[in-house]
């Protein structure tokens, strides 16, 4: 099922600026804090030499705003930078509610980073940092079908093959025959989101799933789509992607009704 969105409430959906569960995202680690802390000091030490040799004690007052804003960049970065990534998707002129299922969901371990250290020997060790991620495919009876991989969570192990799948999609054809970039996938029959950056406001995206489950009336309008056109590679969630035709969900579900506990 996919249904066209007004522009009013994709814009709902997507916020223009930062929420909270974004600004965490981007907030980051330990050693992202650090970054954003050594450029905020070594902005501020640029622009007071720089500004003082090139322009003079003239300018005190704009050169204190200027230094104020540049210091505080470890606070303000998150927002500037989940901003920016929101408006990659609001730059799409359409947008809509997709409802499938999940085709496939399974846990694999991805090379994260390399650290060289030093043992009791005195040779050279390169450790491997690997996270276990969630790998989750999921699809439509059109032939529609992506995938999406995540850290892996402890509210993941419930999702299984076969679950209700919803998202957001968004494209730059007004009949959606293209989906150009995908959101968080909501899982509502566990209440389970799968994504990495959080992208939706979730309670209005909850909002409207709910309204069209319950078929209340909503300023959405239903659309038919035919099968899309092969594509030249498979694409990899949020990119510019056409489903396989052809595809039978049924052939493509895994046999067991539940992730086996000991991938998890």
């Amino acid at each position: 099922m996919l249904i066209p969105l007004t522009r009013k409430t994709f814009e709902s959906l997507i916020p223009k600026v930062a929420t909270g569960a974004q600004y965490i995202y981007y907030w980051g680690k330990l050693s992202d804090f650090l970054r954003r802390l050594l450029i905020s000091v070594v902005g501020v030490t640029v622009l007071i030499l720089g500004l003082s040799l090139i322009v003079g004690p003239e300018i005190g007052f704009f050169r204190f705003l200027l230094g104020i804003t540049v210091g505080l960049y470890w606070l303000w970065g998150p927002v500037l930078w989940a901003s920016l990534k929101n408006l990659e998707c609001r730059k799409f002129p359409y947008s809509g509610f997709w409802q499938g299922e999940v085709l496939d969901v399974y846990v694999t371990e991805e090379l994260i980073g390399k650290e060289e250290t030093v043992n009791d020997q005195g040779d050279l060790v390169i450790v491997e940092n690997r996270e276990r991620c969630l790998n989750i495919e999921v699809g439509d009876e059109t032939g529609f079908s992506t995938r999406l991989r995540v850290p892996l969570k402890r509210e993941h192990q419930a999702i299984a093959p076969g679950d209700t799948a919803q998202m957001l999609v968004m494209s730059n054809r007004g009949d959606l025959s293209r989906i150009s970039k995908t959101s968080d996938i909501y899982i509502p029959d566990h209440d389970v989101w799968v994504s990495d950056y959080p992208y939706l406001q979730r309670e209005a995206f909850v909002d409207v799933s709910y309204r069209l489950r319950s078929q209340e009336p909503y300023e959405l309008r239903e659309t038919s789509r035919k099968p899309y056109p092969s594509p030249t590679r498979y694409p990899e969630s949020g990119e510019s992607q056409r489903a396989r035709p052809n595809l039978r969900l049924n052939r493509r579900r895994s046999s067991r009704k539940k992730p086996i506990a000991g991938d998890w």
